[in-house]
């Protein structure tokens, strides 16, 4: 009989050697010897040879990452997160890849360091690495690429807002090693609300409360927002204060250096300077500071171990960014808040649709004081209607009727008096006297204004004289103002008060504050300056032209301006008293003679749920030509159950000012807009269906462009 060794040899035709020698030269044919990896003969990197790299290019159809080799020599320093340059651009034959040869410069981010390649041909190397400084990090990736899809928008573009400007001296400063955490404050001021002590226990101890907070008037709001930050500070968490102004930044900046002490926190805003806002952001990003104020673009600061994200006056259009694809504070800051499970806070004196929403919703809850408190704390508000105004000899002298005029009289005796006026400027806006018709340009029918020094009509838009104006519509030849600018109305004033100094605050200069001494301040909604102890008085002037914008909004917005100048004035108990000139019986007009903004905003939420409106409902503004928006609609594929409202003409747009932002044509065009609607759960799947239809638009490079915005301020 054979032996199982003898079949072996048998088959295997030797010995055991023989055997082990054939089966060493399988395994080595197998895996075959690696050959070096180079790139134009320089040897690449032994470990993670390709980079994928998202290039600094924000358009759609190159939303995506880019191969790139990594040369040996940029191994140690090519590392997720920093800042490089590649070859990029036009006739790259490699799609997945870096462009072989050729190509200019571009800056990009790499995002990750893999084994092998997905594009099988060759691959360009990383030409430079800018700087060994992790910028973006996953966290900050995974919630730019978040916004960016919520948006319909480019990751490029997000980052670009997310990540400052590099600046090489800031990159070499040393930071310190971050402060121990403060003790746990009072609730101090907080206990004038309901529920105000539990929300700062709440932080102190490490929890995530969400809350709607309507504060009360007064300059407590800003030492207030202090105190939540350091409650989260205490609990060893991150604080991040997101407010709409420099002004406002400053407010806060300065309320936390009371309650913190000097080195406890960064101030992030877009005038810093590029040195300093970087010097700054970098300390938030290594972890020497875990509280951060700022304004719009501090929506994205790196603040280490997150626990509570603030939002200041979250109805103000600053919070808009006026870039693509226009992110707004308040969702962005929503969507740290679900991905960080940190607490949040949204804070006004007034109260917006959106706000209400959250709390109907349950996502947060409603933190504000009782009616009793309100009312000792609110000034008093006497409103003066539009007849009243017509038949009051007084309103002719200096637009003033007779009760305002007697309020400002009377205060003027106690201290500084706010005069809120809804334009800037001389005398804006001009009308035929007969029949009301607005005057404007002959050469590009923008709006005629009244030169301040000379008091002829030039045009406020393309600057051009008018030298004699006649009405189109019915011939006349006389014009009266629609709206009286603020230094028009100061001029007034100064007249119908001899005695009393007069101020104004406006586009051209800001006011921060003012004295407590009795003098006229008049400005423009949104610049009004904080007096010493509050004012005495306000008066709400030309109520209407606020109200009559045709605009959603307008009648929220008119009480959010009204709010906000109001809540700077003595509370009734010490004599403060408001007089806004609008017809009483309009909702917004109520709401502030009750201040009850909330009340106003529920009431609002329930119409716009009616209609289908936002925020109930997602919706999408497409702009531009008629020829481009037909083009595009034909070609998106939009949800089932998606509703097209349009398309309607567009507003020309004032050169470089807010029609622009809103989305209007710009001047000598002729401009279209469809607004896209879908019911809530599926904004998603919306604003994934506009920026294929984007990218593939783009990719072609056919026809005239056009402007997509998901979430509109301004549907009209």
């Amino acid at each position: 009989m054979s032996s199982e060794n003898d079949k072996g040899e048998e088959a295997g035709g030797g010995g055991p050697e023989q055997l082990a020698l054939i089966r060493e030269s399988v395994r080595k044919a197998k895996v075959p010897k690696a050959k070096p990896r180079t790139w134009r003969g320089a040897p690449l990197a032994e470990e993670l040879p390709v980079a994928r790299v998202l290039v600094d290019k924000g358009v759609l159809h190159l939303d995506r990452y880019f191969e790139y080799a990594v040369p040996k020599e940029l191994d140690e320093v090519a590392q997720p997160g920093v800042r490089v340059r590649v070859r990029f651009g036009a006739g790259n034959r490699n799609v997945q890849g870096g462009r072989r040869e050729g190509g200019g410069l571009i800056d990009g981010f790499l995002i990750e360091r893999v084994a092998e390649a997905e594009y099988q041909g060759p691959l360009a190397a990383l030409a430079q690495v800018v700087s060994p400084e992790r910028v973006l990090d996953e966290e900050l990736l995974g919630l730019t690429r978040a916004v960016a899809d919520r948006y319909a928008g480019s990751l490029a573009d997000v980052l670009q807002l997310a990540i400052p400007p590099r600046h090489g001296k800031a990159e070499a400063r040393e930071f310190p090693a971050p402060p121990a955490p403060p003790a746990a404050p009072e609730a101090g001021s907080w206990v004038r609300y309901e529920r105000g002590a539990d929300l700062i226990g709440s932080l102190a101890a490490g929890g995530s409360p969400r809350a709607v907070w309507t504060a009360l008037p007064g300059p407590e709001w800003a030492g207030e927002i202090a105190r939540a930050v350091r409650a989260t500070l205490a609990s060893g968490r991150g604080a991040l204060v997101v407010v709409p102004t420099v002004r406002l930044a400053a407010r806060v900046d300065a309320a936390l250096r009371e309650e913190l002490g000097e080195g406890q926190h960064a101030l992030l805003t877009a005038d810093a300077g590029q040195q300093r806002r970087y010097s700054e952001w970098l300390a938030v990003r290594r972890g020497a500071v875990r509280a951060v104020v700022g304004t719009r673009a501090a929506m994205f600061a790196p603040v280490r171990d997150l626990g509570l994200v603030v939002v200041w006056e979250d109805g103000d259009q600053h919070h808009s960014d006026d870039r693509a694809p226009f992110p707004h504070v308040r969702e962005v800051l929503e969507l740290r808040a679900a991905r960080d499970k940190c607490a949040f806070l949204l804070g006004s004196w007034s109260c917006t649709v959106e706000a209400a929403q959250l709390v109907r919703s349950g996502w947060a809850a409603a933190v504000s004081a009782s009616r009793d408190v309100v009312r000792r704390v609110a000034p008093l508000v006497r409103t003066v209607g539009d007849r009243e105004v017509a038949r009051d000899e007084a309103a002719r002298a200096a637009r003033l009727p007779s009760l305002a005029w007697e309020v400002a009289r009377g205060a003027l005796r106690e201290g500084p008096v706010l005069v809120q006026v809804p334009r800037r400027g001389y005398v804006p806006r001009l009308a035929c006297q007969r029949c009301r018709e607005p005057a404007r340009c002959g050469q590009c029918a923008g709006p005629l204004e009244a030169r301040e020094a000379t008091g002829g009509l030039a045009c406020g838009w393309c600057g051009r004289e008018e030298e004699r104006w006649q009405c189109a519509e019915c011939g006349g030849t006389r014009l009266r103002a629609q709206v009286v600018g603020a230094r028009r109305t100061a001029e007034e004033l100064g007249r119908a008060f001899a005695a009393v100094p007069v101020r104004t605050s406006g586009r051209e200069q800001v006011l921060d504050t003012v004295s407590g001494e009795p003098a006229l301040v008049v400005s423009t909604p949104g610049a009004e300056p904080v007096a010493e102890g509050g004012y005495a008085a306000a008066l709400l002037l030309d109520g209407w032209a606020m109200l009559g914008r045709a605009d959603l909004r307008a009648g929220e917005e008119a009480l959010r301006r009204w709010v906000a100048a109001a809540s700077l004035v003595r509370s009734q108990e010490a004599g403060g008293a408001v007089v806004v000139v609008a017809e009483p019986t309009l909702r917004p007009v109520q709401a502030l003679v009750r201040w009850d903004p909330v009340g106003h905003a529920v009431r609002e939420l329930g119409d716009r749920a009616e209609l289908g409106f936002p925020p109930v409902s997602r919706m999408a503004a497409v702009t531009g030509t008629a020829e481009a928006v037909a083009g595009f609609m034909g070609a998106v594929e939009l949800p089932g159950d998606a509703e097209v409202l349009g398309p309607v003409p567009v507003p020309e747009a004032v050169p470089g000012g807010a029609g622009r932002r809103g989305g209007g044509a710009p001047v000598g065009e002729r401009w279209e807009r469809v607004l896209v609607r879908v019911p809530p759960g599926s904004g998603a799947v919306l604003a994934r269906a506009l920026k294929q239809a984007q990218a593939a638009r783009m990719a072609r490079g056919v026809g005239e462009p056009v402007r997509v915005r998901v979430d509109p301020l301004d549907i009209g």
